[in-house]
């Protein structure tokens, strides 16, 4: 590149929100088709879980849409930018989390015949500990949403897109689709905003290829500035980013959000059948391992276009989270509409009014990628922990999950807000080199400065963690202490659950000696003539009737019962 100054990036056109708009009205659109379609079924189970008669299909893009946010369309582009492609290795972390959680999760949620995961743990353990969990989630979906959405709308500012009109219109446009139509319009305008998302990504490749000479003097590019470094095997845990802070922590993070978050299960028990369900997950691997390919390599072409005059460290954008808009309106400035097809493409995954006035508030904030997973991290750690103590230990007791969630939860906590408190040292965490050589600089930048008036002697090693192991403290701290605390207080004995609760994992291990897995079972009569013959059926809520008479599956409720035979 010649010498480069700020260009005059232009900004949005009537065709581009022509084009936004043409995503809103779709959206709604499709709330009104099922409102009208599904008037007649108006019970709770229908708007629920779409009457459980939901394909694989639109599930697996409903997944893959709502969970590859703004995080991945805005953020993964800037990490790959300033950082490397090392985030590509997510790869890994996504297969082992859709495994764990088709193989084990999943089995238990779908034929437990529920429609909250934390139904299942009043089912397991009590009201107790079902509260608790709710109220961290509700904590969860308040804080992670309000990071994701200000990436979307502080990012997409760069465009001359108005904050707070863009604030009330997905609001409302989101809450009313989602109140209409239910889980079927939701999963539905999911599907249809997934193929926005890659169809916003891909034009973004074809477009920044061909301006920056192919992809041959791309890839070269983003070699000669070290950004090709993927496989970084030090185990040093402060580290921000290596192969086993991404593989190991990663999975714990991911698992969170995909083995026991309500908006997964409630979408994948909503399938027909429990192997339509798990279809469903492997398919949505699939579209993960697409929008991440798409999202690092928008990384690599944004490089190579910026490689000699980095907009953000010349002070041409105020936050990282505006280098893809702004690369977006740069690369397309003579093409109207297009930079309404990629902030539609930002805008697919938003949720609602619930998240509408956090989002407002966080256009104060500067980077919010880090912070965004990390609360995910603190919060769906423990929970993770929770629902493994339910499933897979029948030996755990209330005693033990309360005690071991709160354990994770306040671990978990610890750590992360001493790491915003304190952040790691600029060694572990200092972005690769960003040039500004052919820059006429609008004013004089550098990065900041890490301050050392005081740091505490946990400052450097447990404060200091990647954010990636946030959520693996919280899961292993609450598995950990919740098995502790209930053989300290006395063992739930295994003949006292019902075994649709637990999963068996030990007969994975121990295929070759029935004697050995029966002993692992715990008590637990997962031989049962009923329990076999209903999950070989692939049952829900009849695997509950037909083992337990007297179990109202409608009202999760027993009847004609004594005390004794419930349990």
């Amino acid at each position: 590149m010649s010498n480069f100054v700020a260009p005059e990036i232009k900004k949005f056109v009537v065709w581009d929100y022509v084009v936004f708009a043409g995503l809103f009205l779709v959206c709604a659109s499709i709330g009104v088709f099922f409102a009208i379609k599904e008037r007649k079924k108006k019970t709770s189970k229908e708007f629920l879980v779409g009457g459980k008669q939901m394909s694989c299909g639109p599930i697996a893009f409903s997944l893959t849409s709502s969970f590859m946010s703004a995080v991945t369309v805005l953020g993964t582009p800037s990490e790959v930018y300033r950082y490397g492609a090392s985030f590509v290795l997510f790869f890994l972390s996504y297969t082992f989390v859709i495994i764990l959680t088709s193989e084990i999760f999943l089995p238990v949620f779908y034929r437990s015949d529920i429609t909250s995961t934390y139904e299942y743990l009043e089912l397991r353990f009590n009201k107790t500990v079902r509260l608790a969990a709710t109220l961290i989630y509700i904590l969860q979906t308040k804080t992670y949403p309000h990071f994701t959405n200000h990436m979307v709308f502080f990012g997409s500012t760069v465009t001359g897109f108005d904050l707070w009109g863009s604030v009330i219109a997905t609001g409302v446009v989101c809450t009313f689709y989602c109140t209409t139509g239910g889980l079927k319009a939701v999963v539905w305008a999911d599907a249809f905003q997934m193929v926005i998302m890659v169809l916003g990504f891909v034009t973004v490749l074809i477009r920044g290829t061909i301006l920056n000479g192919g992809s041959t003097r791309i890839w070269e590019d983003a070699y000669e500035g070290s950004r090709l470094n993927i496989f970084d095997f030090d185990v040093d845990p402060l580290r921000r980013h290596t192969f086993w802070t991404i593989v190991i922590g990663g999975t714990f993070t991911w698992l969170g959000l995909y083995g026991v978050n309500q908006s997964t299960i409630q979408r994948c028990i909503s399938c027909k059948s429990e192997k339509h369900a798990k279809m469903a997950l492997y398919l949505n691997l699939l579209g993960l391992w697409i929008v991440l390919v798409c999202a690092v390599f928008s990384g690599l072409v944004m490089y190579a276009h910026y490689k000699n005059c980095d907009p953000w460290t010349a002070d041409f954008i105020s936050a990282p989270d505006q280098l893809m808009p702004y690369f977006v309106m740069d690369i397309f400035s003579s093409m109207p509409g297009v930079p309404g097809l990629f902030v539609a493409c930002a805008f697919s995954i938003l949720y609602g009014v619930l998240c509408t006035s956090m989002a407002g508030a966080a256009s104060l904030m500067g980077g919010v990628v880090q912070a965004a997973l990390s609360i995910h991290g603190m919060c769906g750690g423990p929970m993770l922990g929770l629902f493994t103590l339910g499933i897979i230990f029948p030996c755990v007791n209330w005693k033990g999950a309360i005690g071991g969630f709160l354990t994770g939860i306040t671990l978990a906590f610890w750590v992360g807000i001493g790491s915003f408190i304190y952040p790691a040292q600029p060694i572990k965490t200092i972005p690769l080199e960003l040039s500004t050589l052919n820059c006429t600089l609008a004013n004089t930048a550098s990065l900041p400065l890490l301050s050392l008036l005081f740091r505490p002697l946990l400052a450097d090693t447990w404060y200091s963690l990647s954010y990636l192991y946030f959520s693996t403290i919280g899961c292993l701290g609450c598995i950990i202490s919740g098995l502790l605390i209930s053989f300290a207080t006395g063992p739930t004995k295994g003949e006292d659950i019902r075994p649709v609760l637990i999963k068996p994992v030990c007969n994975f291990f121990c295929f070759w000696s029935e004697r050995l897995k029966t002993l692992l079972w715990c008590g637990v009569r997962h031989n049962s003539q009923d329990v076999s013959s209903a999950q070989s059926q692939g049952a829900g809520h009849s695997l509950l009737s037909c083992q337990l008479p007297g179990y109202n599956p409608e009202e999760k409720s027993y009847t004609n019962m004594s005390k004794e035979s419930r349990l």
